[in-house]
């Protein structure tokens, strides 16, 4: 007996083993978290963070404000309240947070005391407020609300509607350059400005004016009596989109002053801790496809304004300013960094792997924030783990994580080995990087893998050794997953990102099939086990390579542009395309929009392609994945149309459809095994 109860031991404890070191699941990612909007107090003792995951009961990502203390012994929800919360901000005594959370009307402004853990609500606002922004005293809180505006009226009609009777809406009527965005639908009419609220409540008062936008966090002066922030109040601003400027704003007579004058974005202004010079991000509008993002500083009233060379072609982003100098994140090489820099532009790393805020697809991401006595907090993904809350103290000092979010769930999975792999160019002989996933516990004595290419979107984006559910799911189905930064891809410095200019798509394509070839080369994969997917630009990619071969057995084209003249004239950002990609608006240049058309090659095409879109993708729309499905269903190639009922562009925004996106395209490929 004592026997058979030891090997029935055995075998109970065997299998719970073998359960809890299973595959990466559709289910899992469910119970997948992750932090994002780190803030670490002023004293550094203490990190509030946003604590984000997969609710299954409502199909949403939600978030909640967690507390934990700098030695994570101390790790505590901010508040009792089980809503939507979000943009922590500590005061600059460290006294208080602000945050917003959601109500019945909309967004609010809280303040949390951290010595009483009491909660309070500082406002009854109209419209929902973002960029928290305290003074210097703590006594007052900035932030930028949009102010509603009756919208546009051609015909006020003199018909009077008989009571009880039901007729149509009136009709809607739209004036402005840009009326839409994806994942929002139509926008409000009015004007986005900045306003300032005493710390303890009161009335808001609107600090801007004028028909001008006014977003993002405003800057204050030292002394508390002005704003500094970033807005297109040039007379042209609606044409001029991507002009911006640094103003300042006094909040006792209201006026406006600008501090910078160019052609190109200037943006993300923050004040030395003297308060004598300002930070700021921009560049020279050279009107191509990809611009590096530079720093510069200025003299508070804005004389004196010069570039920090830190020498690293890199694009900077996310500026602070502390004692010990300006901090930034950039992306380099798929990787996104955390640096420091002198005003002399010595630049000293502090940290890497900042990011796993991308819950999808391996996209970069994340932020973080410096304590008064130079500790960092940040957000620290891996290819194995969405973002923790880390701490660094500083250069030369090892990383360490305090939240250990998905401990419950990822260590009792076998994951997907992902190893970077470079390889050359035949356009011009350039090295280009790519990721592979391997399926968990592959051994190379098992021979080829069939292979799925994944084309990310963009294009002036870039993949990384990030934790991907996706990437992940499709190595648990058996698949080797190669994922490569083509050219055109952010990270690898302005040249290489601009080489699509007037030329997309153009030799990416064979950046992404040198890939594939390098692959058959290393004998990781065969010409017979080949598939290939991608999301928007990658959707663009994965139609134009089918269109040049035939080498693929099935292919899924998700959200993608077919045809250049009508997204251009469609969708939500129609305005932002002529010069930047191609020369001249659709009417001018039709040749070159048609060229550079994956329609142009559906002629060609005779993969097994399935076709993939949200019905309310408004940056590539609907329109657009017809256009294919409905061109290869009159050619009789094998076709299928999958609309996700009720999804934007980001097509994943709800776990369900996340799964359904990833379980579509597997078993579509499994037709053509």
């Amino acid at each position: 007996m004592r026997v058979l109860l030891s090997s029935l031991i055995l075998i109970t404890a065997t299998s719970v083993f073998a359960q809890q070191h299973s595959a990466f699941s559709p289910m899992d990612v469910f119970e997948l978290e992750w932090a994002s909007s780190v803030q670490i107090s002023p004293d550094g003792q203490n990190v509030v963070y946003q604590r984000n995951y997969m609710d299954v009961m409502s199909d949403s990502r939600q978030s909640r404000l967690w507390l934990v203390s700098r030695d994570a012994k101390n790790h505590v929800k901010l508040t009792s309240h089980d809503v939507r919360e979000s943009s922590p901000a500590w005061s600059p005594d460290g006294t208080r947070i602000a945050f917003t959370s959601s109500t019945e009307n909309g967004s609010e402004i809280y303040v949390y005391w951290l010595a009483s853990g009491k909660i309070a609500r500082l406002t009854q606002l109209e419209r929902s407020p973002s960029g928290l922004s305290w003074s210097p005293d703590g006594k007052h809180i900035a932030f930028s609300m949009l102010v509603p505006e009756q919208p546009p009226v051609i015909v006020s009609t003199s018909l009077s509607k008989p009571k009880g009777a039901k007729w149509a809406e009136s009709p809607r009527v739209t004036t402005r350059l840009n009326y839409e965005q994806d994942g929002r639908g139509y926008l409000e009419t009015g004007y986005s400005h900045l306003f300032v609220i005493p710390a303890e409540g009161g009335t808001a008062r609107q600090i801007t004016s004028g028909d001008f936008h006014h977003r993002g966090t405003p800057a204050w002066s030292k002394d508390g009596g002005a704003l500094y922030f970033a807005a297109n109040r040039n007379e042209d601003w609606e044409y001029a989109f991507r002009n911006s400027e640094i103003y300042r704003v006094d909040l006792g007579s209201g006026e406006i002053i600008a501090l910078t004058d160019r052609n190109g974005p200037d943006y993300s202004p923050v004040v030395s801790p003297d308060g004598k010079q300002i930070a700021y991000l921009g560049y020279d509008d050279k009107v191509q496809t990809y611009q590096v993002t530079r720093l510069y500083i200025m003299d508070r009233d804005g004389g004196n304004k010069r570039e920090v060379s830190t020498g690293l072609d890199r694009s900077i982003q996310e500026i602070q300013w502390t004692n010990s100098g300006i901090h930034f994140k950039y992306d380099d090489k798929g990787d996104t960094k955390l640096a420091r820099t002198s005003l002399k532009g010595e630049v000293t790393l502090l940290a890497e792997n900042l990011g796993g805020t991308s819950i999808g697809r391996p996209y970069p991401g994340g932020n973080y924030s410096v304590a008064n006595n130079g500790h960092i907090a940040y957000t620290r993904g891996t290819a194995y783990s969405p973002a923790d809350v880390a701490l660094v103290e500083g250069p030369n000092a090892v990383p360490s994580n305090i939240t250990a979010l998905n401990d419950d769930l990822l260590p009792y999975r076998t994951l997907g080995e992902v190893q970077e792999i470079w390889y050359r160019s035949s356009v011009d002989d350039r090295q280009i990087q790519g990721w592979l996933v391997f399926p968990p516990g592959y051994e190379k004595s098992e021979g080829p893998l069939p292979l799925i290419v994944e084309n990310h979107g963009g294009p002036i984006a870039n993949y990384g050794d990030r934790f991907s559910p996706e990437m992940q799911l499709y190595a648990a189905a058996g698949y080797l997953v190669f994922y490569p930064n083509a050219r055109g891809s952010t990270s690898y410095g302005e040249e290489f990102g601009n080489l699509l200019y007037n030329n997309y798509p153009g030799d990416d394509y064979h950046d992404v099939m040198d890939g594939v070839n390098e692959l058959i080369k290393r004998q990781l994969t065969t010409e017979d086990k080949l598939y290939v997917t991608g999301g928007s630009a990658g959707g663009i990619m994965t139609a134009w390579m089918i269109g040049k071969n035939n080498r693929f057995k099935a292919a899924a084209v998700i959200k993608p542009v077919i045809n250049w003249i009508s997204k251009t004239l469609v969708a939500d950002n129609y305005y932002a395309y002529a010069d930047y990609r191609i020369p001249g608006q659709p009417w001018e240049s039709w040749q070159d929009y048609w060229k550079f058309s994956p329609v142009s090659l559906v002629g060609n095409i005779q993969t097994p392609t399935l076709v993939m879109v949200g019905t309310e993708d408004l940056r590539t729309p609907l329109s657009e994945a017809k256009q294919l499905y409905n061109a290869l269903k009159l050619r009789k190639v094998d076709t299928a149309l999958v609309e996700m009922p009720g999804a934007p562009h980001f097509i994943a925004r709800r776990p369900s459809q996340l799964v359904s996106k990833i379980e579509h395209i597997l078993a579509w490929f499994g037709r053509y095994e």
